[in-house]
């Protein structure tokens, strides 16, 4: 082979991996959340939630805020914040519209100071974290937090740590939800992947 029949050769393997690598996989991460307006998103039972800084800010409320469609397996990511002391507010996993002001029986990843990160069905704590007594996480620091839900597993990472594993979640497909308990929160970068 000549000098330029090899430069044609890697010019079409460019070519071809910039045009594989283009394809959409079908399960991409996508924004539920554009930092601008609470399009895509629904109140419940009153609650009032407003975008301010390019945050979803939850006022001394009671209700909750879901997306406009429901999900079955996902990867949830989002970042949230306390705003003062004694917070509360929770993340509602495949949440059904029946309830008042929540929905009932709702699967809740818990942002209570006092129980961050625990896993509750109602009002029933299912895993209790942490597992041993430790710093709080102050208001006003951002925290992430990773939920995949996959068939009857959910597992949830605290900024990029394990907290725990769950295989009896029993919801089979239902709303994402941010819940508002009286105190003031905010929450930007919500993103999901949808699973098979």
């Amino acid at each position: 082979m000549n000098t330029a029949t090899i430069l044609r050769l890697l010019c079409l393997l460019c070519i071809l991996a910039q045009t594989t690598s283009a394809q959409p996989s079908g399960h991409e991460t996508v924004s539920l959340f554009n930092g601008k307006a609470l399009s895509g998103w629904g109140p419940m039972n009153n609650a009032v939630f407003t975008v301010t800084n390019g945050c979803i800010h939850i006022s001394k409320t009671s209700g909750w805020l879901r997306s406009e469609r429901p999900y079955t397996n996902f990867v949830f990511e989002a970042e949230w914040r306390a705003l003062e002391t004694n917070y509360n507010s929770g993340f509602f996993l495949r949440a059904r519209l029946e309830g008042k002001p929540f929905p009932t029986d709702v699967w809740q990843v818990n942002l209570k100071e006092s129980a961050l990160g625990s896993l509750m069905k109602g009002s029933k704590t299912v895993v209790a974290f942490p597992t041993t007594p430790g710093p709080r996480t102050p208001p006003m620091e951002w925290v992430t937090f990773r939920m995949e839900a996959r068939g009857t597993t959910l597992t949830l990472e605290i900024n990029g740590k394990q907290a725990w594993q769950f295989e009896q979640f029993d919801a089979v497909s239902g709303y994402i939800g941010l819940q508002a308990e009286g105190r003031p929160f905010e929450f930007r970068n919500l993103r999901i992947q949808e699973l098979p």
